[in-house]
């Protein structure tokens, strides 16, 4: 505490002439006077002297008084300068101008979920330790094998690493972060701050370094080390004051030449309501413009992940680098899978879509080079990455700044055209019409699928056995189909975990009794998971192809099983029917194509005929089958001559159904049928609506008239009337086939 004291002498006089002024002195004890309570106090207006007593505590001099006070004393070096600044610096950075100081504690080690196995392989490894330092045994050559097991095992493991195992890195909590990096990289740093409009943006750090004693400016996305941090840098998601603060610096280099580094980390721009009042969007977009006017080499290295416009807000370069463990990615993986699948659960599928990775974009052209991770990670050695940063940067700026202005920009606007399939001195089509719902254009109709499933029918129908190798080839390809399908909804309705995790429960119990029935835990556990699957399938609107492939796959099902108890009912009548009879079966064939040609056939033959029919009953009763009818075959030929009768009969029947479609206007409804059906409607609908139909033309028909001219020709031709095929109303034409 520092003293204060006020003096003042002949400060109130009376009449005589005497000083009458008066020594205040304050010295309560553990009390501090302010000047708030000085400024409280008045004098007396007659005589000057002080009118009121400062806590009680008051000591008059008729000459001066004085007053001393303790007040509070302030901090010696405020932020941001100190009075006494090392103009003669050499190396580190200007600590008093960034809240970024080193952590007092160690990061929790954090453990990704794919990387349990080498979890285990640590703690056996932890184990072996403590019982050697316990015994005092050499344990030297089992820890030995240990690590190399682990050492081969992290290999393995991040060699072949998902789409989004990749992303669990990139946004790994102890991963280094911008200002890690560039500490790391540069011999001199200064933080600057503001978007001189008042705001500061800590999501976005901006600053001056140097590397090889060459300044650079650097611009990044800052995600906190730990939940303080992260709250204070707001997750690395900007504001539109983060993005007009980078803009500034921008400006800033290009107007002294120094060659701009942006470093990209972040899930996307904030997306509140005051961002968005604030004009997020613009604020991105002028970020966009300006970079490609730039007239100083740009380079971008994506250290985390980068999520849409508000990474690319500072990431429009010459040269896009990025970590191998690093995303970009125009939605996340959680968004694009609830949007399509419904559900988030199928993030691991919609990141193997989006292609996110740094290997993609180096394959797709859109990153430049793919910086290097140690194993495990660029937390598990954040000195090392940084260097490979550093490298792959002064390699480039080396290249860029060959290029004059020009060239520098042209560079930069090629890029990104050639990523959208721009080519130079190739006219682009002023007007190009484009499919805007190609999803539409594989989507199997309902027409095809019937289709489809008419000719696998007449295969296997066809079929020499039920081992044909056509019809078993087709059978595996929906069968094939139809997993990949029921997969992927299990993906995307989130229940593939928990059936791999019934698979293994399953292959444990069969190893260990085999013989005993299945676990009523493990019974319950895969009903539930069928009736939750069953009640998702059901939905309306829902998994529509897997649907389909489902319902073929059943009708085929039943059609194979149909021809199987065929087949092996006809080996077993082949086998009971005698040798003469099986001849004379032959004499009924023979008499049966002669009746099919039109031939005269004599009275003795078909009594033969009739006889052979009725000893092939008996045979059959015998060997326990029962009879139920004898048919005619279908497919008989007519001779010609009935054969124009008959077709002039179904051309006067197709003639007044034409008529009563045109008067009664029913031929707008079937025109909707058709679209329905070529829409895929559903089967239902599609059969109300026919049956509408017939109804209404049934209504108006003269259907008296056309039994009369039927029931003429099947009495004039001596045939039964099934033999003339009755009408069905088809959507195709609108006429009875």
């Amino acid at each position: 505490m520092t003293t204060l004291s006020l003096i003042s002498g002949n400060c109130g006089r009376r009449n005589g002439g005497e000083d009458h002024g008066s020594e205040l002195l304050h010295r309560f004890s553990g009390k501090d006077l302010f000047a708030s309570d000085l400024l409280r106090i008045s004098f007396r207006k007659g005589d000057g002297i002080w009118s009121k007593d400062l806590e009680g505590h008051r000591i008059r001099n008729r000459n001066k008084f004085r007053v001393t006070a303790k007040i509070k004393k302030g901090k010696q070096y405020d932020y941001p300068w100190p009075h006494d600044v090392d103009p003669n610096i050499s190396s580190g950075h200007l600590s008093y101008l960034s809240h970024f100081k080193p952590l007092t504690e160690k990061p929790k080690q954090v453990t990704l979920p794919f990387e349990k196995p080498l979890v285990d392989l640590e703690k056996k490894i932890t184990e072996i330790r403590r019982m050697a330092d316990e015994t005092g045994l050499d344990f030297s050559d089992q820890i030995a094998a240990l690590e190399n097991k682990y050492q081969q095992a992290l290999k393995d493991l991040y060699k072949h690493l998902t789409p989004i195992q990749r992303l669990s890195i990139a946004r790994h909590p102890n991963r280094p972060t911008v200002l890690d990096h560039i500490l790391n990289i540069t011999e001199k740093w200064v933080e600057l701050h503001g978007d001189r409009a008042g705001y500061d943006d800590p999501a976005i750090v901006t600053g001056i370094g140097s590397m090889d004693e060459k300044s650079y400016m650097f611009i990044g996305h800052q995600k906190g080390r730990n939940t303080k941090e992260n709250i204070a840098r707001n997750f690395a998601m900007p504001t539109p004051h983060g993005y007009r603060k980078a803009l500034r610096m921008m400006k800033y280099a290009d107007h002294h030449g120094f060659p701009i580094i942006t470093f990209v980390d972040t899930p996307g721009a904030f997306a509140d309501l005051k961002s968005e009042e604030l004009g997020q969007g613009e604020a991105i977009a002028h970020n966009l413009r300006t970079m490609f006017g730039l007239k100083v080499p740009v380079v971008t290295v994506v250290t985390g992940e980068g999520g849409s416009g508000g990474a690319l807000a500072i990431a429009c370069s010459n040269k896009l680098f990025m970590l191998e463990n690093s995303a970009f990615y125009v939605a996340s993986p959680e968004a694009c899978a609830a949007i399509l699948w419904k559900s988030s659960q199928a993030a691991p599928k919609a990141a193997e879509k989006l292609r996110i990775t740094a290997q993609e974009h180096y394959r797709l052209k859109i990153a430049d080079g793919v910086i290097p991770e140690p194993l495990g990670g660029a937390h598990v050695d954040p000195a090392w990455t940084s260097q490979q940063i550093k490298i792959t940067i002064t390699q480039a700026i080396k290249e860029l700044e060959n290029m004059n202005t020009e060239e520098l920009l042209q560079h930069r606007r090629l890029k990104f055209r050639s990523i959208g399939g721009f080519q130079e001195g190739i006219p682009v089509e002023p007007k190009r019409k484009r499919n805007m719902k190609p999803s539409e254009v594989n989507m199997p109709k309902a027409a095809d699928i019937e289709l489809e499933i008419e000719n696998l029918k007449k295969k296997i129908l066809e079929a020499k056995g039920p081992s044909d190798p056509i019809t078993t080839q087709a059978i595996e390809k929906l069968k094939k189909d139809v997993d990949k399908e029921m997969t992927n909804a299990f993906i995307s309705m989130g229940l593939q975990e928990k059936l791999e995790s019934v698979k293994l429960e399953l292959s444990k119990a069969s190893k260990d009794t085999s013989s005993q029935p299945l676990n009523r835990n493990l019974k319950e556990k895969v009903d539930k998971i069928m009736q939750e699957f069953n009640h998702n399938l059901s939905q309306p609107g829902a998994y529509l192809g897997l649907k389909q492939k489902l319902e073929k796959l059943n009708l085929v099902s039943r059609l194979i099983e149909k021809e199987e108890r065929k087949q092996k009912l006809k080996a077993e009548i082949n086998q009971k029917v005698p040798a003469e009879l099986k001849e004379k079966m032959e004499l009924l064939k023979n008499a049966e194509e002669k009746i099919s040609k039109g031939e005269p056939v004599d009275k003795e033959l078909m009594e033969e005929v009739e006889a052979v029919k009725k000893e092939l009953v008996e045979v059959l009763k015998s060997a326990n089958l029962e009879v139920v009818g004898v048919t005619k075959k279908n497919g008989v030929t007519a001779p010609p001559e009935l054969k124009e009768k008959i077709e002039k009969v179904n051309t006067e029947i197709y003639e007044e159904i034409e008529r009563v479609i045109n008067e009664a206007g029913i031929s707008g409804r079937i025109e909707e049928l058709k679209a329905g059906i070529a829409k895929g409607s559903s089967s239902e609908d599609i059969e109300k609506a026919e049956a509408k139909i017939k109804e209404e033309i049934l209504a108006t028909l003269d259907v008296e008239a056309l039994k009369e001219k039927v029931k003429s020709l099947t009495v004039e031709l001596d045939l039964p009337e099934e033999t003339v095929a009755e009408g069905e109303i088809s959507a195709e034409n609108g006429k009875f086939q």
